[in-house]
């Protein structure tokens, strides 16, 4: 909990307002009973100005308890809503400051549940706490020292409640922790599950796989309506058992009393006033243990947020001056394995380019070419050699001139909710119409773009389902270009163009981006054969470079790959 500490310090005042509201609550509670007996007594006595006076004082006392609790709620709320906000802006903060790596280790979704269930589960616990958690205490030992002021010679009863009360509430507590922790790992699991089928439909749908994934999600969701009933269960014996308990001792304590009720009328007033302490000091330990049971989910909610928080990210960046970069790439042996994998994925890689080059990477499945280019922008750091991007180390340069520098366009387009504009502005944040316009006319997305109603301004959809893979691929391509950046990688960006559009783009970025280095990853070599030079992967090894001409004479690796696509786009 200790980590919870430094945010609600910022809000202090509305700290000190909640409890100052609870106290108010708890004293009006805890001084109603005793003036219900004096009524009582005064009932029994005649004595009409007694009741009538401390009618009014009820009264006035039930008022300002009602008055309290709303301003404890309001400033509860106060400090809930503020940690939650601030513990969820600071996790996606820090979500962002860690590397791809760290990132792909939780898993996206992981995280998603991290920084929503678990904070809500946090936000909860905090509200509860300013809340009740203040207050059962002072409820608690005020009704028990007050009952035994009350009826000092049934002080047993009161004592072997409690003890009968805490042993069923801490049996209870006990065993829902160990649920309530399996129950957000089922949560995040029925998420995934869920989020991958939904985000993979088209890929469920053409291999008739909808029975299968229905059948898998059928069984997690099973297993934690199985958790919940258990859960359920727990609670549905608990309360039965606290009333249990506490009628047995009202009854016990009437029975008590009403022995000698006759010689004593005032016993009367004192039993009510006294049967109302026990109601106290049962819901006083109902709330503490429904706290209690809430604080263990928080807890694991809060352990799971505070992994993401204490993480160290693999990779950091330097910080300086800006430096300009030219267009220039070094590999000097490098070699990456994945995190988890026992064989490296690239390996004793070595190769320069020049600023200004055309630059072609084919191989494989599996080569290693998407590896390779993600290494220049520092998505990942090799195990062993040096990448170097302007003549410097890219671990000796900072993030934003990398990022200035490189840019990188991926196969599969990723455009955010917004407009076209504010996606674009992503590539380059400074970036007025007549860029757009510039940068939409080197990708070929002018045409479509300028067609929409709002042009520019135009909506993308969540997961930008109102675009095609061609026309969320030039998008791509446009944001990539419109920062001019002095390195272009292009990892199959045009896989989902016609050849007329692939072509058009090429000869566009050849004619505006004449001193920018292009690094084109290429399933296809026809996109790539007017490179300057091509190198070729095979299983993580540089294999060869040169033209098109040169490695389809001398190069076997290269040549086979060409003569397999010539062959299928003949028709052979």
């Amino acid at each position: 909990m200790k980590v919870l500490v430094p945010y609600i310090k910022k809000y202090r005042w509305d700290v000190v307002w909640s409890i100052l509201a609870i106290f108010v609550v708890a004293f009006a509670t805890l001084w109603q009973p005793h003036l219900l007996q004096v009524i009582m007594n005064a009932i029994m006595k005649n004595d009409k100005q007694t009741v009538w006076t401390n009618g009014l004082y009820l009264i006035g006392l039930a008022v300002i308890g009602i008055v309290g609790g709303i301003i404890n709620t309001i400033y509860s709320a106060r400090v809930a809503l503020g940690v939650a906000t601030d513990l969820r802006a600071d996790e996606y903060a820090k979500i962002q400051s860690l590397a791809y790596a760290d990132v792909e280790k939780f898993s996206p979704s992981n995280l998603v549940v991290r920084m929503t269930n678990d904070i809500n589960q946090v936000q909860q616990i905090v509200m509860g706490f300013f809340q009740q958690v203040t207050r059962i205490p002072i409820l608690f030992v005020g009704a028990v020292i007050l009952a035994i002021v009350t009826l000092p010679e049934l002080w047993w009863v009161i004592a072997v409640m409690m003890v009968l009360l805490l042993g069923v509430s801490l049996f209870s507590f006990s065993r829902m922790g160990k649920y309530f922790g399996r129950m957000q790992q089922l949560i995040e699991k029925v998420n995934t599950l869920a989020r991958e089928n939904l985000m993979g439909m088209r890929v469920v749908k053409s291999f008739v796989q909808g029975a299968n994934q229905t059948k898998n999600f059928a069984e997690s969701s099973d297993e934690m309506r199985n958790v919940s009933v258990k859960i359920g269960n727990l609670f549905a014996l608990l309360m039965p058992a606290f009333f249990l308990i506490a009628n047995l001792a009202i009854a016990l304590s009437i029975w008590m009393i009403g022995q000698n009720i006759t010689s004593h009328p005032s016993n009367l007033a004192a039993i009510t006033s006294f049967i109302n302490y026990l109601m106290q000091i049962l819901f006083a330990i109902i709330n503490g243990s429904f706290m209690l049971t809430f604080a263990s989910r928080a807890l694991v909610s809060l352990r799971r947020i505070h992994e993401v928080m204490d993480t160290k990210p693999s990779m950091t960046f330097v910080s300086g001056p800006h430096r300009d970069l030219d267009g220039g790439v070094e590999f000097n042996d490098v070699t990456f394995t994945y995190p988890g994998d026992e064989k490296p994925t690239i390996r004793d890689i070595s190769f320069a380019v020049k600023p200004g080059e055309m630059i072609g990477i084919v191989g494989a499945t599996g080569s290693g070419k998407t590896t390779l280019a993600q290494l220049i922008p520092r998505l990942f750091d090799p195990d062993t050699g040096i990448v170097k991007v302007g003549g410097h180390d890219v671990r000796a340069v900072t993030e934003a001139d990398l990022r200035q520098t490189v840019g990188f366009v991926l196969q599969r387009s990723t455009l955010f909710s917004g407009t076209i504009a504010e996606n674009l502005q992503q590539g380059n944040p400074d970036a007025d119409l007549a860029s757009m316009k510039w940068a939409a006319r080197i990708a070929q997305s002018a045409e479509f773009i300028e067609r929409l109603p709002h042009t520019y301004n135009a909506e993308v959809e969540e997961r930008s389902s109102n675009f095609s893979g061609g026309q969320k691929q030039r998008l791509s391509i446009t944001r990539g270009v419109i920062g001019q950046p002095k390195i272009l990688i292009l990892d199959d960006a045009t896989s989902a163009l016609d050849a007329r559009s692939e072509k058009l783009v090429q000869e566009a970025l050849a004619h505006e981006l004449k001193n920018t280095t292009t690094i084109i990853i290429a399933e296809k070599i026809s996109s790539i054969i007017k490179a300057d030079r091509i190198l070729v992967l095979d299983e993580g090894r540089l294999f060869g470079s040169g033209t098109h001409h040169e490695l389809a004479q001398h190069n076997d690796v290269y040549r086979e790959i060409y003569a397999t696509q010539k062959a299928l786009e003949e028709g052979v």
